[in-house]
């Protein structure tokens, strides 16, 4: 007996325990109904490629630095993303069209400008429907594709230049040829493991012959070189079968050279000019033009405008009719009719410039791409279109303040600071004192106060009330220019660490190599800490070289760059630092101990310190060692004050590295991380990591904030600005909540606001911009898998004491727009859905054939429910599942609960009063469609209704005007009752003050004339029935 009931307990686990396990909801499918929000600002970051077609002028195509593939069909008016659905990174570095078919388009991924921060790439792209899809094509471990050549008259014929691996040596670089449309790919062009192809350049009338500038580019976390002996210009006549090394040809410099740009006149190739960076007659480079196809040279320029910096402009582009046209794009951007030697300044929106493509049907029309987007001109450069409509921005990191809605600030590469709201729908940034790279700081409690930092010492305070700022740097010496080792203090670029004092708000805290304080707005500082790096003195020198030095202040090493308080203790602090240290201190710097990760390697940036917000002792620290060409990811926790640390990388991919950790305020299991393509979560502490990237493109992410208070989580992107997801309370329950595949589940709604829809205002949207937030309260249900469009589905809204506000059979209907649109349907499925409820009871009934306009007429809506607590219930079948809504004023507003409450019965009173005359209305409406009928398929009754028609039609058109079918009709015809109804109910419901008394009387005098005016309808058709009777 013993035996058989084991037997049977057995079989039953055996049975029912992997069903169970076998119904759960994976989370990956409960996240699927949550969006990020793009947020802007919508203002271009760095171009690197560009592209056109010349049977298309309107058309064009960019190429980001972070951001991605975009097109523009209006000259630049407006720009649509392109690659987001099937690139996994957005670092691009060359583009090209078939000039034999404009459908094929080639796209090589990874930063061609390849400056401190570069993203590297994955390879090869290609479309053949003119972008709309694409296909990876290879080339992935090259990590920077920078040029790309196709045969004039065989798109299956291309070429590609690879830079390979900046920050270490790899076979995979050179050139590369395809002959199969980038299906295969054979190396064609090799000089070492250290030199990769930067420019091409090929003759349109004889496309075997083709020119690459090889270049021998390393770079380091405190340097880089650009030239050595792998550096040259080497020429195919035969498509690379063999090559030439024509580096030294007559007329060219005799020593190394750097990078080197290239470029064949389309009108004459026997031109060909290269813009070469080498030590040259006291210079950094010059202007070079060949006139034989390359076997002798002639200097034509030795102009710094057009040779500073090398290593991130050195471009040259010809112009497709006129071989002495070029253009040369610098700090400033220039054109020459003479080959180069007198320089004609253009001047499009934004300087730091990088790339052209002209049209060469009409070379008045071209592109040009810098620092700040893509800008179009069509009349040569005389006017330009604009570039604050490409949300491509790379920002840094991210700070959030405490006003409603909160703002994000942010610094943005070659842009500047900002600031700007996380919610509004216009989403209007404001720029700030500040620089382009690393944090701007809000003062706690006044927002409108900032802290940011510019080139090397300097530290700012603005004031954007006052409109004036205050340089307040520990130290002002600024010695732009210089190496690390000969200044006081180093600061870091994109890890420029400030930060104030949780625990005390005057206290302002910003890194250097040591830890520097002010309590008195910046006016006095001190150190609080020795030197946290390993001040490696050898890494401290001036960048650049063996040609020619370039110091931003960029490869600034050595420094602090991360920094946090203990939310949870005083005198708990934390900093890590560039060169892999981290160090804690327990008594506010008093003493300092090293508590580095003994697992991490040992030169590796710290880029997050991320302290806990429950657990005394307990922090998180993420690093990354892309600049030592290792992109793994690393993230550690210790919970005793660093004496131990764990790794928490279990899921996440081994070629993205960390940017940010951060632990949910509201839920210790809740973390998310930035990785170097998207971003990531863990509901278990760090267990285990899996993405959250729903519709974020792919992006280096670059810092994660959490605003607890209004349930958002901000990031800040390398190439697509800021994104918002307002649903962190919904995550926050799914550690909890248990979604079984065969029932039905509701979540409970994240904490909603009245009075925060925002908007107003006169006029109509452009196309594109910032998304705003979702107005209302957001609804995630689950519905089972066998669902089908025959299970009824209702959402049901009512009072915390059972009172009906309103309900809604899913899917919605659709419905017609005022401006004779229909609304979109959300079509329901198996799975995850969301709902967005307006807050509101139902809306009055409609009057049939009413037109709505813009400022005299529409729906009359239910009014809004006060803030309080209420039910939402789905039903699915037969089956019901309830959870609670919390409904909070918007804090801006000081509005009392006594005043929202009359504010609400007052406009009930308008809803119930429109809902009676408009139900008359529509009564009567029809009893004079059927005696109009009557009328003329019955001459008997005739005479009896002609009467009845005439009072019903006088009382109809008294109280509404049914002529009125256009949206400016009202100034052509008179309006009457039910759109003074509408008007004085919109008004009070936009209207979050108290009421004033003038509002209060208009509101109850229309409530009376439509209570009359139903009476009055009413006693027609009264009368009516009895004339008919008789």
């Amino acid at each position: 007996m013993f035996k058989s009931k084991w037997f049977l307990l057995a079989s039953g686990l055996l049975l029912t325990l992997p069903l169970t396990l076998a119904a759960q909801v994976p989370v990956s499918q409960l996240t699927a109904g949550l969006h990020w929000r793009s947020v802007g600002p919508y203002t271009g970051g760095r171009v690197t490629t560009l592209a056109g077609i010349p049977s298309q002028p309107n058309v064009f195509f960019e190429g980001t630095a972070g951001g991605g593939v975009w097109e523009t069909t209006n000259y630049g008016s407006t720009w649509e993303n392109i690659s987001d659905k099937y690139f996994k990174v957005g670092s691009i570095g060359a583009m090209a069209i078939a000039p034999s078919n404009p459908k094929i388009i080639y796209v090589g991924t990874g930063d061609s400008a390849p400056r401190n921060t570069v993203t590297t790439g994955e390879g090869m792209y290609k479309s053949t429907d003119g972008g709309k899809t694409w296909q990876f094509t290879g080339l992935g471990n090259t990590h920077i594709i920078s040029w790309i050549l196709i045969d004039p008259q065989n798109p299956n014929i291309v070429y590609a230049a690879a830079l390979g691996h900046l920050f270490g040596p790899n076979p995979e670089r050179g050139v590369f040829k395809s002959t199969d449309g980038g299906q295969t790919w054979q190396k064609i062009l090799y000089v070492n493991d250290h030199t990769g192809a930067i420019t091409m350049a090929m003759d349109p009338s004889k496309p075997q012959v083709v020119y690459a500038a090889m270049w021998q580019m390393r770079r380091r976390h405190w340097g880089f070189s650009s030239g050595g002996p792998g550096s040259g210009i080497y020429k195919t006549t035969d498509g690379g079968a063999h090559w030439t090394n024509i580096t030294h040809n007559p007329g060219l410099p005799t020593g190394i050279f750097g990078k080197v740009g290239l470029a064949v006149s389309p009108s004459d190739p026997s031109v060909v000019y290269a813009l070469i960076q080498a030590d040259y007659k006291g210079q950094a480079g010059g202007l070079f033009r060949s006139d034989n196809a390359g076997q002798t040279w002639n200097l034509i320029s030795l102009s710094q405008d057009i040779t500073q910096r090398a290593f991130y402009y050195g471009r040259v582009y010809a112009d497709p009719k006129d071989p002495n046209t070029v253009y040369l794009p610098n700090v400033g951007v220039y054109i020459s009719h003479d080959a180069g030697k007198k320089l004609i300044t253009l001047r499009p929106p934004h300087g730091d410039n990088h790339a052209f493509w002209v049209n060469p049907d009409n070379t008045q029309i071209f592109i040009e791409g810098n620092d700040g987007g893509a800008t179009v001109t069509r009349d040569g450069g005389k006017t330009w279109s604009s570039e604050d409509n490409q949300p491509t921005g790379q920002f840094y990191h991210a700070n959030l303040d405490d006003q409603f809605p909160f703002h994000i600030y942010g610094a943005q590469q070659d842009r500047g600071s900002d600031e700007g709201s996380s919610a509004t729908p216009a989403a209007v940034w404001t720029t700030v004192r500040g620089g382009e790279m690393s944090w701007v700081v809000p003062q706690p409690g006044k927002p409108w106060i900032t802290y940011a930092s510019g080139y090397y010492s300097d530290e700012y305070r603005g004031n954007r009330r006052t409109g004036f700022s205050q340089l307040v740097s520990p130290w002002p010496a600024f010695k732009f220019g210089d190496g690390g080792r000969m200044l006081k203090y180093r600061f870091g670029w994109n890890h420029h660490a400030a930060v104030f004092n949780p625990h005390n708000p005057s206290e302002f805290v910003l890194g250097a190599q040591v830890l520097l304080v002010t309590t008195d707005q910046g006016i006095h500082w001190k150190a609080i800490s020795p030197d946290l790096t390993r001040n490696d003195r050898t890494k401290q020198l001036r960048p650049g070289g063996p040609i020619s030095k370039d110091v931003t202040g960029e490869e600034m090493f050595d420094t602090i760059s991360s920094i946090a308080f203990s939310p949870l203790t005083d005198g708990v602090i934390w900093t890590g630092s560039d060169d892999g240290l981290v160090y804690l201190t327990r008594n506010h710097g008093a003493h300092w101990s090293e508590v580095r990760p003994p697992q991490l390697p040992e030169w590796s940036t710290i880029t997050c310190v991320e302290p806990s917000n429950t657990q005394p002792g307990t922090a998180y620290v993420s690093a990354s060692r892309f600049d030592w060409d290792d992109f793994h990811p690393y993230i550690y926790k210790t919970t005793d004050y660093g004496k131990t640390w764990t790794p928490l990388t279990t899921g996440l991919p081994d070629n993205e590295y960390v940017e940010s950790v951060r632990q949910d305020p509201n839920d210790p299991d809740l973390l998310f991380a930035a990785t170097s393509r998207t971003v990531y979560f863990s509901l278990n502490g760090g267990a285990q990591w899996q993405p959250l990237s729903l519709n974020l493109p792919a992006v280096r992410v670059d810092d994660i904030e959490i605003q607890p208070q209004q349930h958002a989580v901000v990031l800040a992107t390398f190439g697509r600005a800021f994104w918002v997801l307002d649903d962190l309370q919904y995550l926050e329950q799914l550690n909890t909540a248990s979604v079984t595949a065969s029932v039905p589940y509701l979540f409970k709604p994240q904490q909603s606001w009245e009075g925060a829809a925002g908007g107003g205002g006169f006029g109509f949207g452009g196309r594109g911009g910032p998304e705003r937030r979702a107005s209302g309260a957001t609804v995630f249900f689950y519905l089972p898998s066998d669902y089908t469009s025959s299970t009824p589905v209702k959402l049901t809204f009512t009072t915390a004491d059972g009172q009906l506000i309103n309900s809604y059979t899913l899917p919605l209907k659709p419905v017609r727009s005022r401006f004779g649109g229909m609304s979109r349907v959300v079509k329901l499925h198996p799975g995850m859905n969301r709902f967005q409820w307006n807050l509101r009871y139902a809306d009055a009934v409609e009057v049939k054939g009413i037109y709505h306009y813009t400022q005299q007429n529409g729906p009359i809506t239910g009014p809004e429910v006060v803030p309080g607590t209420y039910d939402v219930k789905l039903t699915v079948g037969s089956s019901t599942v309830t959870q609670p809504l919390t409904v909070t004023l918007n804090p801006n507003l000081p509005t009392t609960q006594a005043e929202l409450q009359a504010r609400f019965d007052l406009l009930m009173g308008l809803r119930n009063a429109a809902n009676k005359l408009d139900t008359a209305l529509n009564r009567a409406i029809d009893a004079r469609a059927v005696l109009q009928k009557d009328v003329r398929t019955s001459s008997s009754g005739s005479a009896a209704a002609q009467p009845q028609i005439a009072r019903l039609t006088t009382d109809i058109n008294d109280l509404v005007n049914l002529h009125i079918q256009s949206g400016e009709g009202s100034l052509v015809f008179r309006n009457h009752l039910r759109s003074w109804l509408f008007r004085i109910n919109s008004r009070i419901d936009r209207n979050y003050l108290p009421l004033t008394s003038g509002m209060i009387g208009v509101a109850h005098m229309y409530i009376q004339q439509a209570d009359a005016g139903a009476a009055r309808l009413q006693a027609d058709l009264t009368a009516g029935k009895v004339a008919t009777a008789n």
